[in-house]
């Protein structure tokens, strides 16, 4: 019936917000309406520049606020269930009574922030490694890091304890969002987001309360945490023309969110590459991660749904490797006097590669570095003067971008996981027909296409 009902699905990004209007149909659910927005929320950072990544949180809900502004009110009007998923890791702190105020806009009621500080993300790199290391040993299955939520709190504690006094509540960009919609007196956070904080153990669900309290930690700012897939709270307004006691589902990982909307078997790897890259794939049933992480490991075990686990291999190298080698060539080319387009030379870069199948360069393309060994970087090897032209270079770049993921989760670990198929997806593989090569060469699966992860889609799906 046209009265059926629809699920709206949001996602909080690090550059866009995105939302999806998921409808049933007699072939499932399906996507009726989506709309995304880039948020431009980069913001200064008073404390800790120019290490800090901060972003402008009323600049956040307002592409929100236009996101929905743009889907239709009667398709609005239907919605009882929202899924919401964001960027991991991150963490942004409020005021309990007055984290939001909720006003007319055109399309009905919305609420605009209030007492609210900046998001500090994942991408901040005030915690030096000295820093890190100054602070107790986490008992949780994951390396700390710069950018995750538990660690910011620290570095605000030693280095500007003023500024957390204001604040009585904290969470992910998207808890900040399910606490308003619920109108939460305490903040609900979902196992997903509270791993990605640090300081979290995910075999009892339980924060690391005895050791951070020993170090003076405002223990009072952490969440409580919840199932993945349960219901944090009901709308306490129509939003936006969504109806008032709209079901919220509890704030889940964006990552997660991605792997849901195309991971259908137990038996498929996820490889996504856009700006970085990621190689994914299901635990066994009943998989628990180790106590204690191994620093060295390049795969992460990440909290799934129903209690799974995916084991994660996420290189910081994908698609901008290839980026700053379009730009590298751009700028010579400029240096010897020629102008050329950058979308030209990356066009030009594949079509010479094309005809190259093959190339004695090797290239380990890890210019960016990777969490487990942050200071190697880029190298290559094996020069020789057959192999110079800018085919070659290119395809052996391609071919070492795939190789760097396929070393962090080795094909062997994929089978013995049980793997059959490779499921492939993000701008990079979507614009490169050499990446895609090299990911065929280089996996003994079959490799499909065309399945687009979109953690909007995801967060929808899983209510």
């Amino acid at each position: 019936s046209s009265l059926a009902m629809a699920v709206l699905g949001i996602d909080l990004g690090t550059t866009s917000v995105k939302v999806a209007l998921l409808v049933g149909t007699g072939r499932g659910q399906v996507v009726a309406e989506s709309c995304s927005r880039e948020t431009q929320a980069q913001a200064r950072s008073l404390e800790a520049a120019p290490q800090g990544m901060e972003q402008n949180v009323q600049r956040i809900i307002r592409a929100l606020n236009e996101c929905l502004a743009a889907l239709p009110q009667h398709q609005l009007q239907r919605v009882t269930h929202i899924g919401i998923s964001g960027q991991m890791h991150g963490i942004v702190f409020w005021k309990r009574d007055k984290g939001c105020k909720w006003t007319e806009c055109g399309t009905g009621p919305t609420f605009e922030p209030q007492e609210v500080s900046h998001l500090i993300t994942w991408q901040d790199d005030r915690c030096s490694p000295t820093f890190l290391s100054s602070l107790p040993l986490p008992q949780s299955h994951i390396n700390l890091a710069t950018g995750f939520g538990c660690a910011t709190v620290f570095w605000f504690l030693k280095k500007s304890p003023d500024f957390l006094k204001p604040y009585d509540a904290a969470g992910t960009i998207h808890d900040y969002v399910v606490a308003m919609l619920c109108d939460l007196k305490k903040p609900l956070m979902s196992v997903q987001n509270a791993a990605s904080w640090g300081y979290f153990d995910s075999r009892n669900k339980s924060w690391n309360t005895d050791i951070l309290k020993k170090s003076g930690f405002p223990v009072h700012l952490l969440p409580e945490v919840g199932d993945p897939g349960s219901i944090a709270g009901r709308t306490i307004c129509a939003w936006h023309g969504i109806p008032k006691g709209a079901e919220v589902g509890i704030a889940l990982g964006d990552f997660q969110c991605s792997v849901y909307s195309c991971l259908t078997e137990r038996t498929d790897a996820v490889l996504n590459i856009s700006t970085s890259a990621q190689l994914t794939v299901s635990m066994p049933l009943g998989f628990q991660p180790p106590e204690t992480p191994d620093p060295s490991s390049a795969v992460t075990y990440f909290p799934y749904f129903n209690g799974d686990y995916l084991a994660v291999a996420a290189s910081l190298n994908g698609g901008n490797v290839l980026a700053t080698f379009v730009d590298m060539v751009a700028q010579w080319t400029g240096e010897l006097g020629l102008k050329v387009r950058e979308s030209d030379v990356y066009t030009k870069i594949i079509q010479a590669a094309l005809s190259r199948n093959d190339s004695q360069l090797s290239v380990h393309p890890t210019i960016f570095g990777e969490r487990h060994v942050p200071e190697q970087l880029a190298s290559v090897t094996n020069i020789a003067a057959s192999d110079l032209s800018l085919g070659h270079v290119t395809r052996a770049l391609c071919r070492g971008i795939v190789e760097n993921l396929c070393s962090m989760l080795p094909v062997q670990r994929l089978m013995e996981t049980g793997v059959r198929r490779i499921l492939g997806s993000g701008s990079a593989l979507a614009r490169n027909e050499v990446l895609r090569q090299e990911v065929e060469r280089i996996f003994p699966f079959p490799v499909v296409y065309g399945k687009d992860v979109d953690a909007a889609v995801g967060a929808a799906m899983v209510m």
